[in-house]
């Protein structure tokens, strides 16, 4: 999130291609796999700003006009695009596709909002939020929760906070 505009190798916008595309081809490299294993669970982490994202099937890496927080909205999109589709494509076949928001977690993700490291911040946003930030073994709970509970075990193409 907040990003510089950079590309992967592949030259996709960084976000796009590290919260999506990446994620995209691994799945449907193993879904043969999965298939032949099932029951089986995918499940995308995605996030509530793709609540903002729109996809901009003319301009997909944000070559004209970048701005960080809409390419990692669209990616977001992305991956509940993707997930609702993949569900409908699985029907029948014993694998389920869901998609989550963990939460705001205390991540990486932060590295690159400036406004968030400032001082302005620190003191007046970060005591309102920071009672609401999960630590990573509290933002995985919903993913694991997805990944094992027999309650959700043929829910599909569903997107859960």
């Amino acid at each position: 999130m907040n990003t510089p505009h950079l590309k992967t190798k592949e030259g996709f916008e960084m976000q796009l291609g590290v919260n999506h595309m990446g994620h995209f081809l691994l799945t449907n490299l193993l879904l043969d796999v999965l298939k032949a294993s099932a029951p089986s669970r995918i499940i995308n982490v995605s996030s509530t700003a793709h609540r903002r994202g729109k996809i901009n099937k003319n301009d997909l890496n944000s070559d004209q006009n970048y701005n960080a927080f809409d390419a990692y909205a669209q990616s977001k999109l992305a991956n509940i695009l993707f997930t609702k589709e993949l569900a409908k494509k699985l029907e029948g076949t014993g694998v389920t596709v869901n998609a989550v928001h963990p939460g705001i977690v205390d991540t990486e993700l932060w590295r690159h909002m400036s406004f968030y490291k400032s001082w302005i911040s620190t003191i007046f946003l970060r005591p309102f939020v920071w009672p609401f930030v999960k630590n990573a073994k509290q933002g995985a709970q919903t993913v694991i929760y997805l990944a094992l509970d027999d309650e959700v075990k043929n829910v599909t193409g569903k997107y859960f906070r």
